[in-house]
This record gives C-alpha cells, structure tokens and sequence, in this order.
C-alpha cells in the first residue's frame, strides 16, 4: 500500500521544492473575471480555484484546502471541494484537507472515512489525545493510507495562551503534544523513514522549531504562516532536518491572491507567485 509519506515526499522530491499553496478562497477577493463568467459566486468559486490548481500544478507540489471556505455554502460548497480535490490530484498534486477535525471514537472514524477519497493528508485537532487522532492514521482506501497532520504549535498569535504554558514535569503544553505525536506516529513509518502522522509548526514560532524538531525527528512538519502571514525563509529552516527534508512550508494568501493590484492576467500572477515561493524553498533548503 502507498505510504501517505512517501508519496508526500516522492511529490516533493521530483518538483525539487518542499511548497504547498495554501487554497482559502474568499468571495469578496476574486478576480472581476471569475465572477463575470460565472451564474453564482459558487460557480466564481470554482472557476476561480481551478485556475489556481491548473497555475501551481507541475511547479508545486502539495495543495491545501481550506474546507472552511467551501463549508459554509453548504451541500453545493461541498460537492465543489469534492472536484476541486479531485481535480488537483488528477493534475498530480498531492492534497491536504484542511479541516482540523477532533473527536473520538466513531464521529472520528466518519470523519476519516469522509476524507478518503478526497485527499491525501488531513489537518486534527490533539486535544482529545490518542482517541482523537488513531483513526485517522487507521484509515485507508483504494489510494492507499491518509496522513494526519496534528497541530502542535500553530502560527497564531492566540496559540501561545494554550501552547506555551508549562506542565507539571516542565515541559510546555506544545512539547508535550510534540512528544505524544512521536510516539503514536512511531508505529506509521514509511520507506523514506517519515511517520503516517505529522505535525503543524507554524513559521512565525521559529524560537520553537528547532526544539520540536528535536523532539519529532520522523514526522513531516506541515508549516503555515509564511508569506503574509509574516514568516519567511530563515523562520522555516528549523522545521527541517539536516538533509533539507521533513518539511513542507505552506502559503496561501501571496501566492493565489498574487494578482491583486496587477492589470494582467490573474492566473499568470498567481503562476509567477508559485513559482517564486517554490523556487525560493528549493534554494533555501538546497533542494534546487
């Protein structure tokens, strides 16, 4: 069976970048032309989102949906995530659901089951601890395993309340995490020597990295914050190993919304965007 690692990494090894477009597609935000051609602001959704798969594929690796942005219109925002994913992967992107789900027991396993044919890792939610995470790296499906992301120590400003306080044995509440999401992901290894199971380390908590590093030398970092959000190449470069590998470096807002304030044409802005976040990974990692 693929192993969601090594096909994560295959991905990452032949393109020669560690990127992921991060896909938040926001109404107020999209080009005048995508809601022109379109009968609704779904349908602009969608034409939107396609151009920036159709821009980023063969020049970045990873994709992530935010399935909040396609959630909240409901059946029909759910029916285009479902081709929208698909669509990425038929291009021969591998794709991140971004849905941050935690529960245990069966609403957990439906959720896993949900993702299956979706996409090749997801985002959870740890707080409910081993319940909550175990049947998402259990699932599999004809593509072969699904690959969790747990959040550990995440980009927003907010986080620090929870993450950043100590436990009785003095270690902060993300170390902790960082130190469950070892163990468990000790039993999902895959032929490159990367876990089933990742971690979310955002890029604006560089002073945490290495440490968390340290603590998770086989999981594969998924790193947001980069770019608009205010983290760039030297914040990211603790979250990888010495070999440039184990990480994957996420942006989203200046990358797909790289047209806004340009006159040409949007997709050839979001195109050049991907492809000066990419090239800029591969040259900071020495992968290029």
């Amino acid at each position: 069976m693929n192993h969601p690692s090594d096909r994560l990494l295959d991905a990452v090894e032949q393109l020669g970048t560690p990127s992921c477009v991060g896909i938040d597609p926001v109404l107020d935000r999209l080009p005048e032309a995508c809601i022109q051609a379109a009968a609704d602001p779904l349908a602009g959704i969608g034409l939107y989102c396609e151009g920036v798969i159709d821009a980023i594929a063969g020049r970045v690796p990873i994709c992530k949906f935010q399935s909040a942005c396609f959630e909240r219109y409901g059946s029909e925002g759910v029916r285009l995530l479902d081709r929208l994913c698909h669509r990425a992967s038929e291009a021969g992107v591998q794709v991140i659901l971004d849905f941050k789900r935690g529960d245990i027991g069966i609403s957990a396993s439906h959720y896993a089951a949900s993702a299956l044919d979706r996409a090749d890792w997801v985002t959870v939610n740890p707080y409910l601890g081993v319940d909550g995470i175990t049947p998402f790296i259990d699932a599999s499906g004809p593509g072969g395993g699904l690959g969790a992301f747990a959040l550990v120590r995440t980009s927003n400003p907010g986080g620090d309340e929870i993450q950043s306080l100590r436990v009785e044995d003095g270690r902060t509440v993300a170390e902790a995490v960082a130190d469950l999401v070892a163990r468990m992901g000790a039993d999902s290894i895959g032929v490159h020597g990367y876990s089933a199971l990742g971690a979310v380390v955002g890029a604006t908590k560089s002073a945490d990295a290495a440490r968390l590093r340290e603590r998770m030398p086989q999981q594969i970092f998924l790193v947001p914050g980069f770019g608009a959000q205010g983290g760039g190449l030297d914040d990211v470069l603790a979250c990888f190993n010495a070999d440039g590998r184990g990480a994957i470096v996420t942006a989203s807002r200046s990358v797909i919304y790289a047209y806004e304030g340009d006159t040409g044409d949007w997709r050839s802005a979001v195109e050049s965007a991907a492809v000066e976040f990419a090239d800029l990974l591969a040259r900071g990692v020495g992968t290029s």
